[in-house]
């Protein structure tokens, strides 16, 4: 690897997709299994173009690009160190034609790259308000958990105006924001079309739900099956296996 890509401090992970590799600062923020699994959730059709809102350091375009045959992938990041390392990672494997990182904030999203723009919208937003949770002492950790630079109404407002007509968005949060996302949805014109809850171990409460939805779609939701993650401690389910692609 090029020594100019890769700072002190940084290392680079294998996404075991592709032989694509992602630099990542542990000190900072890594992506966790979230973003796996929306990358699983997200369904993105041949020649369909996609914006990640809060992209970080760019695991969504990436693993979207690995696993779909979309035309082209953009991901928004307003750290700039954090949207540096994503555009070194594009470098890293040669898809600088392919997916795009811009610098800039959700709230002006829509002002970036025009109203009805892409076809598929992501997003793994920060899931604590700024009063839920301990704020983690690093700043990179807590602009990413906690509603510090964008809230809920930022990002579905944004992917009301970004999505094309009949276009679809994938979020991953958490269940306890559940009725809260949907109603969101719903009064934006993005009817809620999917819904996954992600529970750790089959006796465990859902700490994650994944959510599909489709801007000026009737109102109708499928329930997907549970998604369990652990068979064991360390040990996958075979649906997890199949979402990493191992």
């Amino acid at each position: 690897m090029d020594g100019d890509l890769l700072l002190p401090g940084e290392r680079l992970d294998d996404l075991q997709r592709c032989g694509y590799g992602i630099i990542q600062d542990p000190q900072k923020f890594c992506f966790g299994m979230d973003a796996v699994l929306l990358s699983g959730f997200a369904r993105v059709k041949p020649d369909e173009t996609v914006l990640d809102l809060g992209t970080g350091t760019g695991i969504l375009p990436l693993l979207l690009k690995a696993k779909t045959e979309g035309r082209h992938f953009t991901g928004l990041e307003i750290q700039p160190e954090s949207a540096d390392m994503a555009r070194r990672s594009v470098m890293y494997n040669g898809l600088e034609e392919e997916i795009s990182i811009v610098t800039g904030d959700i709230k002006d999203a829509a002002n970036l790259f025009g109203a009805s723009s892409f076809d598929v919208i992501t997003c793994n937003p920060p899931y604590m308000t700024d009063t839920h949770g301990l704020q983690n002492s690093s700043k990179a950790r807590t602009i990413a958990r906690h509603e510090i630079c964008c809230t809920l109404d930022d990002v579905i407002g944004q992917t009301a105006k970004l999505l094309k007509p009949s276009g679809r968005c994938y979020y991953v949060h958490r269940p306890f924001r559940l009725v809260e996302i949907l109603s969101k949805m719903s009064a934006a014109g993005i009817e809620p079309k999917r819904i996954q809850l992600v529970y750790p171990y089959v006796d465990k409460e859902p700490n994650m739900v994944l959510i599909e939805g489709l801007r000026g779609g009737k109102s109708r939701v499928t329930v997907e099956p549970p998604l369990i993650v652990y068979k064991a401690p360390g040990e996958y389910m075979p649906e997890i296996r199949e979402v990493y692609g191992y």
